[in-house]
């Protein structure tokens, strides 16, 4: 035993009787019973599962009664396995519980995520492959995987450890949730975003999304191979973004708006200035002069909020060559398009919307939101002479993600924002599997800023403009 991390005092209290064999944890929206002799190695398997379910409870208690818990901090992750499963052997024998050898390093693996981690989501949380954790109360955990969403065999022992769970990660950044503040974004340590939604705004229980935080950033090449658009399209891009066109990456949630947006700031030469400004610090800017700001909500007592137009406002003060926003969705959106209008050529952003035209529809949208009284023909003159691209991220619905649409913004036309399409995604059919099938091609149409990319070094040939140039895709 490793005392110093014993609570001092006796013995642990009393631990409370066990289930009996046929106790059941309630679980809802179970699957359609199948034929017997198909249900019944799954009615076992479900039954272990929630047997451990039990016994993980009641460890968990002794653990709290035994560990001390100001020590943890201090302890190394061997000697607090070492403890863990220490403590464990000696419930299981007092307890007179047999596990075989498998179930009790899962246990013991289990209690220590208790502890030091996140409970049952800590397996979901290290396997690289799920991109989305979505919990719909204490039984229902789905995931994301290649762009698929499937429930998870992992489920909280009920809705008060689901409630735990939350507590840990907004305590841990100094927040709170309850009924009288139902909901919370906050950031888990490893960057990976994290949204909750606490009864009784939750109706059938907490509602936990946490989009994970990818180490390993994508660059234009990983998206060229992997099929997001092709090189011709490539090479375009590296010339907007070199030649400081204003950049808007327009899509859905999910899209992959991010992982674009970050991919295009591979092309921002290592001697400019940047400054980077989101709500959650996603953005994994490769050049050497980057300052990185994070917006905050307002305190438990409703105080110390810091916008991101708070954030753009003073950015604007710091002599930047580019601002990236990471989200455009309020009020800001007056201060990104002047900076785009006032000398910050090359700043990029993000918003949600389904096309180029709807992101402009949008645009006009969050301006009159802010409570800005202005023309509208005065406004579209605005967003005509700040954005310059727009670039169209979606998720498809077989789960991949392309580039469907590059649109250059040209000016206006009376009282229209005029538009032309470059680049598209032409889709042809599915496959059996419900995969899309399509390929990726140039509308014909020459570029409006070719004269600008020429100025700057970036003669792009005229074949990089003709139809049907882009590989056949499934």
């Amino acid at each position: 035993m490793f005392s110093r991390y014993k609570k001092p005092g006796g013995p642990a209290a009393p631990l409370p009787p066990a289930p009996s064999a046929g106790s059941v944890s309630p679980v809802s929206r179970r699957p359609t019973p199948k034929p017997e002799a198909q249900a019944a190695p799954q009615d076992r398997e479900r039954k272990r599962r929630e047997r451990l379910q039990d016994i993980k409870l009641e460890l968990h208690r002794a653990l709290l009664d035994n560990l001390n818990l100001a020590a943890l901090d201090q302890a190394s992750e061997a000697d607090l396995r070492a403890e863990i499963q220490s403590i464990a052997t000696e419930t299981l024998q007092e307890k007179a519980i047999v596990l075989t050898r498998e179930e009790r390093q899962t246990l013991n693996q289990e209690l220590y995520d208790e502890v030091k981690g996140l409970g049952p989501l800590e397996p979901l949380l290290k396997d690289d492959s799920v991109s989305d954790i979505l919990v719909n109360g204490p039984h229902q955990i789905f995931i994301e995987q290649n762009g698929k969403l499937r429930m998870s065999d992992v489920t909280f022992k009920d809705e008060r450890h689901l409630l735990r769970i939350i507590d840990k990660i907004v305590s841990a950044v100094g927040r709170r949730v309850d009924e009288s503040n139902p909901y919370v974004d906050a950031r888990l340590a490893d960057g990976s975003r994290f949204n909750a939604m606490v009864p009784p705004i939750a109706v059938d229980g907490s509602l936990v999304s946490i989009r994970k935080f990818k180490k390993d950033k994508l660059g234009i090449d990983d998206l060229v191979r992997y099929g997001a658009f092709t090189e011709e399209m490539a090479v375009y891009l590296q010339a907007a973004v070199a030649c400081r066109l204003n950049v808007i990456v327009s899509g859905g949630t999910g899209s992959g708006k991010t992982t674009t947006l970050n991919a295009l700031s591979s092309f921002i030469d290592d001697n400019e200035r940047i400054l980077t400004i989101e709500d959650t610090a996603e953005l994994q800017l490769q050049q050497s002069h980057v300052g990185r700001m994070e917006s905050r909500p307002p305190n438990v007592e409703g105080k110390g909020a810091v916008t991101p137009r708070d954030c753009l406002k003073n950015a604007l003060r710091m002599r930047p060559d580019r601002i990236i926003v990471g989200e455009t969705r309020g009020e800001e959106v007056i201060d990104m398009l002047q900076a785009m209008n006032t000398g910050h050529d090359g700043s990029m952003t993000t918003i949600h919307a389904n096309s180029a035209r709807d992101g402009i529809s949008r645009l006009e949208n969050m301006i009159a939101m802010a409570g800005i009284d202005m023309p509208l023909k005065a406004m579209r003159s605005q967003i005509a002479s700040a954005v310059n691209l727009i670039v169209q991220a979606s998720r498809l619905q077989d789960g991949s993600r392309r580039m469907t649409s590059i649109t250059e913004v040209t000016g206006m036309e009376g009282e229209v924002i005029s538009m032309q399409e470059i680049f598209r995604f032409q889709r042809v059919g599915l496959t059996p599997d419900n995969r899309i099938i399509g390929h990726f091609t140039a509308t014909g149409v020459r570029s409006h800023y070719s004269e600008r990319f020429r100025m700057w070094g970036y003669d792009l040939p005229a074949s990089i403009y003709e139809p049907f140039r882009g590989e056949r895709t499934q």
